[in-house]
């Protein structure tokens, strides 16, 4: 059993059922043995971009969080105040927390970003987009 983060392009492709999931990822979040989680800061995230026009999600994300039996992450003082000590690779805030969040509670984030393998003392899982 392990615990997973899914950062924003892994959980909007697990419930588009994209391609780009590579199969060593699909496995992970079908294995119901393991924790996956979707932190609050990711919904956020998919809201602002909703809002400005630059993402159209099809879906009740908290609904799509239950259904898939996936759980919350909330953003926590802790989680939130740990971001400084993050060194400066990654400048996009949301991705930022979920670094903070991964390593603060002991996490594998998962995905497709190449900035944040950066992070030494982070667990990570990433992987490259399939090509279609």
């Amino acid at each position: 059993m392990g615990k997973y983060l899914l950062d924003i392009h892994i959980f909007l492709w697990w419930m588009s059922d994209s391609e780009q999931l590579s199969q060593e990822v699909f496995n992970i979040i079908s294995d119901g043995s393991n924790q996956i989680y979707i932190s609050s800061a990711t919904i956020w995230e998919i809201a602002i971009k909703e809002a400005l026009g630059k993402l159209e999600v099809d879906a009740d994300l908290n609904f799509a969080i239950e259904e898939n039996g996936f759980l919350e992450l909330k953003v926590s003082a802790v989680c939130a105040n740990a971001t400084k000590k993050l060194e400066p690779i990654h400048r996009n805030p949301f991705d930022r927390m979920l670094i903070a969040q991964a390593i603060e509670m002991d996490m594998t984030l998962i995905t497709v970003d190449a900035y944040i393998p950066q992070y030494s003392n982070v667990k990570v899982l990433s992987f490259k987009k399939h090509k279609k």
